[in-house]
């Protein structure tokens, strides 16, 4: 369906290109094309002015984008303000999804469209860039992951003026990205040499939240002679909640998840040898092998987000000289409430019955009346000795960037340009939080999932909402800070040179250098918060228990039970003060380093322009040469006693990144282009510094560094024909091959808690015995990383943009763009059958498409956009487990739209929304060998709603 979807698509863009082509040939080509100049306007009589249609607004945006792509030598795309603090979308990342490769990853607390990945590459092959300046910052969940890259959502989108985008390599370019290299730009006064004085104000609603909040932004410019000042500021408040079902990780059978080792991604054993137990008409096998999830529990989440923002820039400005003091500060602010319930399964396993029901060696579900789905091999009905979890989470996180950059421009003469550029930036992110939990233990339980599997049904004969009903209390508590720093400097030197015949060189030479750093610093309080909690006791924590719900408006469905026992912020953060209880003392050094880079890099490149068979060639060469020294500070296990000691590593490494691009015009508008080139991506951090750590203290998942890990390294070949039909349309294909060396593999094996060499405060209350003790044998989920050998990626792409003008009014306001990227399967590893069937999987999303119809007309204006990316792998799970279940990223939609009035030239009325499609996230589990279908329907995890947004604002300018 989607296919004919596409091919339709693509069909009605060439007979909608063809039918102006043919009116074009029909009519004298040159009088249509080219503008009178102002001699034959001066000539004609009176009565016969020429009347100038001047192009604004989102239309002059695009038409303004294609000028720079048509004009690039190799594959280059952009996203240009509409007008000088009004960026097309409210979102930089948002408005790089219509870019043809460009796949958006939303940030799962807020909605908001947080990093890109290129053609499918993960999101850190992306190099981001600030003004020609790298830039890396973090937000939200991503906080402490130590990851490489750069979060959008951080920043204000009218902040920026334009925004470039490279997928082919050049030697100008900083290294680093495989995928490709954006480059945000920030507006200066002499953008838009008068004086401008634009604003908006906004009032925005989200469905699930039912709350309106705030939003606006104003932005001075102004130039006297040689000299301007640009200042801006922003300022937005939004609050997003979700709920839905998680299965936390993944679904098993007993049959599997009882063996050992375990097969699949968790254990557990059902209790057969109860007498209580019954299976009614089903055999014990079939019981045995029908699965199901490692957790069953109700999520709901509200986060409540604030953004503010400030751009300024001096500039001097002449003829010869042009500087400029640049700066970009951000505050992104996000407190979070979490809540849920549901049954543990995992670990769930009876070995003692002496021991108390449902608590730690006799917690193994008792089948009483149980049902399995034969659509889908699920196991529902009544179980026995099942425990519940009843959690809260409440968290803080802060992201503050800051940016300050001196430019210089010097035209020595019409040949020779001198540039330079002094810069440093500073992204400082902090996080805290608690997590409390109780237990409900050895009870009775019936679920199902019905026909929803997003709000499935749970009931009980034990009452949810009295809290003498519960014990087994934990507390975990944790702090975070991550650091980004940056400070570089380059000089760059242009040259115009001639060449025999009329070919003409541009010469660009230059010498960088940078030093960047990130500082991971973690602490842990959990020991501090658990001996509090022990002191409390379980009578002094039941006092502490609401059965009102700190969250509202969340929807459950109508099977969940819509109370419960559980606690509220204020009881929560009084309680358990997380910044009292993770001071400095409780610093964890596992998982805190800091490492160092700096790069010194000299680049040389030339542009030649000439005629071949009298048609214009345009080519680019270079090479670009960076030494990297890396210096890690860290700390590793020593000695007997595996004390964790201050720890230095060193290294260094130099590459050698040659490129080449050429475009060639075939027609006055049909262009082809070429380019090949060595790109490399420098390792996650978390990844070559950390030790084995615990990041969740109630999941029992570790993850393990490993320092060896070389530099990723690609040999990139782009080519792409385009037909620049009439003004301000393309229609476009692209083949695109990148060979990976070294690509970074994530794989996962099972071992046990005591292999880990980690104490047992390194995980929570639920996995500890009355004396604070973690069981050694407990099984344990391992995620180790190393190079994977060489890989190839391929792929095309098509795109299409085209302004109706041809179509009678007032229909030629119309225009529509839309863009299709195709991935072959691709993974880092073989998914292999448990019965030895090679599997084709893609570890990242096969297909992708964006699609825009707009509309402009006068003062009414009206654009919608749908953005679909495909199913990929799941990068937790890369590879068999053993259950021959693929654990995939479901695919998902969303449509977007807004409607603008303007009421004068000064003021514009505008409603928008987003996520009008309410799409549903989730990964899901398919069957590999295909008896029990995609699960697509019914093996979900993480699904959640986030809900639509609409906003209602006025912005204009004066």
């Amino acid at each position: 369906m989607k296919q004919t979807l596409i091919c339709s698509a693509v069909s009605m863009a060439l007979a909608a290109a063809y039918g102006h082509a043919a009116a074009q040939a029909a009519a004298p080509a040159q009088a249509a094309e080219k503008a009178p100049d102002a001699a034959d306007a001066a000539a004609k009589p009176d009565g016969q002015k020429l009347e100038t249609v001047v192009v604004t607004g989102f239309r002059a945006s695009l038409e303004k984008s294609m000028a720079l792509k048509q004009q690039a030598i190799g594959v280059r795309d952009s996203i240009v303000a509409e007008d000088i603090g009004k960026f097309p979308e409210a979102n930089v990342a948002e408005s790089l999804q219509r870019v043809p490769g460009i796949i958006l990853n939303r940030d799962e607390s807020s909605g908001e469209g947080q990093r890109i990945s290129i053609r499918g590459l993960p999101t850190e092959y992306t190099v981001t860039t600030l003004n020609g300046a790298l830039v890396n910052t973090v937000s939200t969940s991503t906080i402490g992951s130590a990851v490489r890259g750069f979060n959008y959502d951080v920043f204000a989108s009218e902040l920026f003026g334009r925004v470039d985008f490279y997928k082919s390599p050049l030697a100008e370019l900083n290294e680093g990205g495989m995928g490709g290299v954006v480059d945000l730009q920030t507006p200066r006064p002499f953008d838009n040499p008068k004086r401008t004085i634009r604003y908006g104000v906004t009032a925005s609603y989200n469905t699930t939240s039912g709350k309106t909040d705030p939003m606006g932004f104003a932005l001075y410019s102004n130039t006297w002679g040689d000299w301007g000042a640009l200042i801006g500021v922003s300022h937005a408040a939004a609050v997003n909640d979700r709920s839905g079902f998680e299965a936390t990780g993944g679904y098993n059978s007993s049959a599997r998840a009882s063996q050992s080792p375990v097969k699949g991604n968790f254990a557990f054993a059902l209790d057969y040898d109860s007498p209580r137990a019954n299976l009614g008409s089903y055999t014990r096998a079939q019981v045995d092998n029908a699965l199901l999830p490692r957790i069953y529990r109700f999520y709901g989440s509200a986060n409540d987000r604030t953004r503010d923002g400030l751009v300024g820039s001096l500039q001097f400005k002449t003829p010869t000289l042009n500087f400029s003091l640049d700066t970009l500060y951000s505050k992104l602010k996000n407190t979070r409430d979490e809540i849920y319930f549901g049954l543990l399964i995992r670990n769930s396993r009876t070995t003692d019955r002496t021991k108390p029901a449902g608590q730690s060696g006799n917690n193994g579900f008792i089948p009483l009346n149980v049902k399995i789905d034969p659509a889908s091999n699920l196991l529902t009905g009544t179980f026995g000795n099942t425990s519940y979890s009843s959690g809260v989470t409440y968290s803080e996180d802060e992201t503050k960037f800051g940016y300050v950059a001196a430019n210089a421009r010097w035209s020595v003469s019409d040949k020779l340009v001198l540039s330079g550029q002094l810069s440093t930036n500073n992204s400082k992110a902090l996080s805290y939080q608690d997590t409390l939990s109780g237990q409900i233990f050895g009870v009775d339980s019936t679920i199902d999932y019905g026909s929803d599997h997003v709000y499935p049904s749970l009931s009980s004969p034990t009452s949810y909402t009295d809290p003498a009903n519960f014990q087994g209390f934990g507390i975990g508590t944790g702090w975070t800070r991550e650091t980004d720093k940056s400070n570089q400097g380059r000089v760059v030197a242009d040259w115009d040179y001639a060449l025999a015949g009329d070919w003409t060189g541009h010469l660009k030479a230059g010498l960088a250098y940078s030093e960047t750093s990130k500082e991971i610093n973690k602490r842990n309080g959990t020991s501090a918060a658990t001996a509090k909690l022990n002191t409390l006791g379980t009578a002094g924590l039941r006092s502490g228990m609401t059965s009102v719900l700190p969250i509202g408006n969340l929807d459950m469905g109508a099977g969940w039970p819509h109370a419960w026992g559980t606690f509220t912020r204020g009881y929560t953060y009084s309680t358990f003060d997380p910044l009292a209880l993770n001071s400095e003392a409780t610093f964890t050094p596992a998982q805190s380093f800091k490492a160092q880079e700096n790069v010194s890099t000299a680049f040389v490149q030339s542009d030649f322009r000439g005629q071949v068979f009298d048609r214009e060639l345009r080519l680019n060469a270079g090479v670009r040469f960076a030494r990297t020294e890396t210096l890690i500070d860290n700390f590793k296990q020593q000695g007997a006693s595996l004390t964790y000691a201050p720890n230095q590593e060193k290294g260094s490494y130099t590459s050698v990144l040659p490129a080449f691009s050429s475009a060639f015009d075939l027609t006055d508008n049909l262009t082809w282009r070429a380019s090949w080139g060595k790109t490399l991506s420098r390792q996650a951090l978390s990844i070559i510094a950390a030790q084995t750590v615990i990041p969740n203290p109630f999941d029992n998942t570790a993850t393990a560094g490993n320092p060896s890990l070389r530099p990723q390294k690609s040999k990139n070949l782009d080519t792409s024909l385009e037909w620049y039909f009439q003004k301000g349309s393309m229609l476009s294909a692209a083949l695109f091959r990148k060979e990976l060396t070294d690509a970074t593999f994530g794989s996962s094996v099972q071992t046990t808690f005591g292999a880990l060499g980690l104490p047992d405060t390194a995980l929570g209350g639920i996995f500890q015995d009355a004396n604070g003790k973690v069981d050694p044998n407990l099984p344990m989920t391992l995620k180790t990383y190393s190079n994977a050998g060489k890989q190839t990626l391929k792929g095309f792409e098509l795109a299409y943009q085209q302004a109706f003008t041809f179509l009678p009014d007032p229909f030629k306001g119309l225009g529509a763009l839309a863009s299709y990227t195709h991935i072959n399967p691709f993974n880092s590893a073989v998914w292999t059958t448990n019965s030895g069937s090679v599997i084709d999987v893609n570890s990242v999303p096969k297909y992708a498409y964006s699609t825009t119809l707009y509309y402009e007309s006068g003062p009414f204006a009206f654009r919608t956009s749908y953005n679909y990316k495909g199913r990929s792998l799941h990068r937790d799970t890369p590879k068999n487990n053993g259950d021959d279940l693929i654990r995939w990223n479901a695919g998902r939609g969303y449509l977007d739209a807004n409607v603008s009035y303007k009421i004068n030239d000064s003021l514009e009325i505008r409603l928008e929304g987003l996520n009008l499609s309410n799409t549903l996230a989730y990964d899901y589990f398919e069957d590999a060998t295909g008896q029990y279908g995609l699960g697509n329907k019914t093996r979900m995890d993480y699904a959640k709603y986030d809900g639509r947004t609409f906003k209602i604002g006025l912005r204009g300018r004066f």
